[in-house]
């Protein structure tokens, strides 16, 4: 079967056309998901609430541009949402002038070590982090997706650079110590 066919039975309410969209799709939107979320738990929670909304709003799907960005986009909406509700964000009026490098040595710092790190981050930061750096959103957009100011998206990036940056630190020094 098509994708457009297919989404045209989950347009139908048809469980099995849903049931075949969610195996299609669940493994990259649950990489969403886990991007944005604390832990696994609530990353399956956040999907869980996705695929309702994508099921909920599959008719306003009208097969203009990637079917594929657009579920992609109603995930992480729908995991804002969530954060929203929760009032995670800190309003800040201050502007951050110095922007934060962290220096990872590929060699010292492993891919998991360094995910696990953003995972770990306070909500507000880890967000903000995510969209801006890996998903490459403006600070406007962010603004807007989360409902703060655009200074409170810097100010939580920044914040979350320092952090990072401040971990991969201790993390290289105890392993240097541990190496003598």
């Amino acid at each position: 079967m098509s994708l457009n066919q297919l989404i045209e039975n989950c347009k139908s309410n048809d469980t099995k056309a849903q049931g075949e969209l969610y195996k299609l799709y669940s493994s990259k939107l649950f990489s969403i998901c886990l991007k944005y979320s604390r832990n696994y738990a609530e990353a399956e929670d956040n999907l869980q609430d996705a695929f309702l909304t994508i099921f909920d709003k599959i008719e306003q799907y009208k097969h203009k541009g990637s079917f594929e960005g657009w579920i992609k986009r109603i995930t992480v909406n729908t995991v804002m949402q969530r954060y929203r509700k929760e009032k995670v964000f800190d309003i800040v009026n201050e502007n951050i002038a110095e922007e934060v490098v962290v220096d990872i040595d590929e060699e010292s710092i492993s891919m998991d070590f360094l995910l696990k790190s953003i995972q770990e981050l306070p909500d507000r930061y880890r967000l903000v982090f995510n969209l801006y750096v890996l998903d490459g959103y403006s600070h406007k957009e962010i603004a807007n997706l989360l409902n703060i100011n655009i200074g409170t998206s810097k100010s939580n990036l920044a914040r979350a650079r320092q952090q990072l940056k401040e971990t991969v630190e201790n993390y290289k020094a105890n392993n240097s110590l541990q190496s003598l």
